[in-house]
């Protein structure tokens, strides 16, 4: 008889029994695989902590009790097992699920989190708030231990400390974060799980005293408590107890009596934080995801049996194509380092890695480390390429400004997944980038529309003598255009890939090709309108700027990002600056943030597919001339 259809929230999981716990974890664990496979998602975090997640709901009164999950892509089990099971099936789709923690879905979700190292500061302050107001409620934080490679929870954990505030945070131990976890606090884990290495022999012990008739169960459990506090000493936690947590662990995250025990336990605690360190496998139940975790980290559509996706794209994405390049340069430059924060594959270093381990750099979950650290290497002569997420580099804005910028070094950062990247939603998307880099003194800007222009983007940026970034959208596009006088890509310079006097649209990145296509078929109705891709987007080419100007151009504006701070703002801005005509209509991202869906659907949502723009530009022109017709 399956047990998941009646679990409606919380309640209906404290009323089970062992053996029907040990059946729920098994139905969950089935059901992601199956939702996953056909929706896509986070796969192997999620399978790994389903006996950890059940543990905490039967521990813990959520939503009285708050439950905080950094980074979000590991609550699977706590959507299923809070009341949304029927919702579960439209996981990251349109108007569907999301695949992070959301408030608008429910009360069990306390916070919208999509990036790492955040859980504890928000749990102290869930705790302080709590205090203050002479609640009583437990705060427990759920953290991997990849997010402790991220400097903010040691910030969060030195204060908590500190204050000595009434706080649990679990450590979630299972090696990764989603490239294969690394340095010294890796390498501190690493001694605090062999202490648990006795967890074979200790189940089989367990068998045999439980079988001793009367007595067996009442054995276990006084050796259960001998063995929890000689694993306190042994261990040695002083990592945690130096910051004013009291260490409890390691335990197996996979044995749902022993977690909830010991959750009940640490709710006795009030005089001080509280680390309690699990043990999982990430992946755990699923063989290929075991075996692969870092491949079944986050996951296109695939079939269950095989693992391969279930629409293969030999398609060369964009991050590839930036990481070829680089690597083609490193064989001529030895001054070229890379550098990844604990995500190699997905930002297109793995190559990288693999031709110069020696000049190849994981730092972990640590963007501001990581800028600072290439400020570093640059002072020092080399030419560091920091390859980065457009929303992560977000966490390291004020190293770009102070620690690159300010010193003018010859850092680059290839700044991957920008503009609208799709299932992963809000806290992802990249649509912030420009307006957040646009007014840097001292920082080049390019966003090459292609494969092939991103591997002369790549190319370019060795000569220049300062701080540049690139960016580019998650997927990759094919070459589909040239520049009509024949010019390849250069800083400083745009290309005019639909000739326009009269009426020409400016776009960057992955809006260029729709800005063809919107004037492919504008021409079919008679209109024509010119295409320039300003794929320079600081320095502009000021050149071509002020010749559309001086022609009095009507100059419509289309970019991927956020409207305001971005480059129509800017544009805009010249125009008025050099006495020209506005732009006749500024195309981009409104000012909200734009949910989860197939990037397609979010761009249409935005008023940005193809035939919207074209159907934008048509009334622009005609509102233009019926206002010149009024004046006549």
């Amino acid at each position: 008889m399956p047990i998941l259809p009646d679990i409606h929230g919380p309640e209906d999981v404290k009323r089970l029994s062992r053996e029907e716990c040990g059946a729920l974890a098994t139905e969950l664990r089935q059901t992601i695989i199956d939702t996953v496979s056909r929706q896509g998602g986070h796969l192997a975090s999620n399978l790994g902590d389903v006996e950890l997640i059940i543990a905490l709901h039967r521990a813990f009164d959520s939503p009285k009790d708050k439950l905080i999950f950094d980074v979000g892509h590991q609550t699977y089990a706590h959507k299923l097992l809070t009341g949304r099971q029927e919702q579960f099936s439209t996981l990251r789709s349109y108007h569907g699920m999301s695949g992070f923690p959301c408030r608008a879905e429910s009360e069990h979700d306390w916070f919208d989190t999509g990036h790492s190292s955040t859980a504890i500061s928000m749990a102290l302050g869930l705790a302080r708030a709590r205090d203050l107001r002479k609640e009583d409620y437990h705060v427990v934080a759920v953290v991997g231990d990849g997010a402790l490679t991220g400097g903010m929870c040691y910030e969060a954990m030195n204060d908590a400390g500190n204050g000595k505030n009434r706080l649990i945070v679990v450590l979630n131990d299972n090696e990764m974060s989603i490239s294969k976890n690394v340095g010294a606090l890796s390498s501190y884990f690493k001694h605090l799980r062999a202490s648990a290495s006795w967890y074979g022999g200790k189940k089989r012990v367990r068998r045999v005293l439980e079988g001793i008739p009367l007595i067996g169960e009442g054995v276990v459990d006084v050796i259960e408590k001998m063995k929890n506090m000689l694993k306190s000493i042994v261990t040695e936690g002083e990592l945690f107890e130096a910051l004013g947590f009291r260490y409890l662990g390691p335990f197996d995250g996979h044995n749902i009596d022993e977690m909830t025990r010991v959750f009940e336990e640490a709710k006795q605690v009030s005089d001080m934080p509280l680390l309690i360190h699990v043990i999982t496998k990430k992946g755990y139940g699923y063989d290929l995801a075991e075996r692969q975790p870092e491949k079944f980290h986050g996951v296109a559509p695939f079939r269950v049996e095989n693992g391969l996706k279930r629409n293969q794209s030999g398609k060369e994405s964009a991050a590839q194509a930036a990481g070829k390049a680089l690597v083609a340069m490193a064989a001529e430059d030895t001054r070229i380092v890379a550098i990844t924060a604990a995500m190699a594959g997905g930002t297109g270093l793995s190559e990288f890695a693999t031709y110069y381990p020696e000049r190849f750099f994981d730092v972990g979950i640590a963007e501001q480390h990581a800028v600072s650290m290439a400020a570093g290497l640059a002072r020092a002569g080399m030419r560091p390429y920091f390859a980065v997420y457009a929303t992560f580099l977000q966490r390291a804005y004020d190293q770009i400004i102070h620690d690159v910028c300010l010193q003018n070094l010859p850092v680059c950062i290839l700044s991957d997944h920008v503009g609208l990247v799709g299932d992963d939603g809000k806290t992802h998307h990249g649509v912030l980038s420009v307006p957040m880099l646009l007014s840097i003194p001292n920082l080049t800007l390019l966003a090459p529309r292609d494969t092939r222009e991103i591997r002369l983007a790549v190319r370019a940026s060795l000569e220049v003598d300062g701080p540049c970034v690139i960016q580019y959208p998650k997927d990759g596009i094919e070459p589909y255009a040239k520049d009509e006088q024949g010019r390849t890509f250069a800083v400083g310079r745009w290309q005019t890939l639909v000739s326009g006097r009269e009426t020409c649209i400016l776009a960057y990145g992955r809006m260029t090709l729709h800005a063809v296509r919107a004037s492919e078929m504008l021409k079919r109705e008679g209109i024509e309108v010119g295409v320039i891709d300003c794929c320079s987007l600081k320095p502009m080419d000021m050149e071509c700027l002020n010749a559309l100007f001086e022609a009095g151009t009507e100059i419509i504006t289309l970019e991927e990002g956020e409207l305001i701070g971005g480059f129509g703002s800017e544009i805009a801005r010249l125009s008025a600056q050099a006495g020209a005509k506005e732009p006749l209509e500024m195309m981009g991202i409104p000012n909200r943030f734009i949910t989860h869906g197939s990037v397609p659907q979010l761009l249409e949502e935005c008023g940005l597919a193809p035939e919207q723009i074209a159907g934008r530009i048509k009334g622009a022109l005609e509102r233009k001339t019926r206002v010149q017709e009024a004046h006549v």
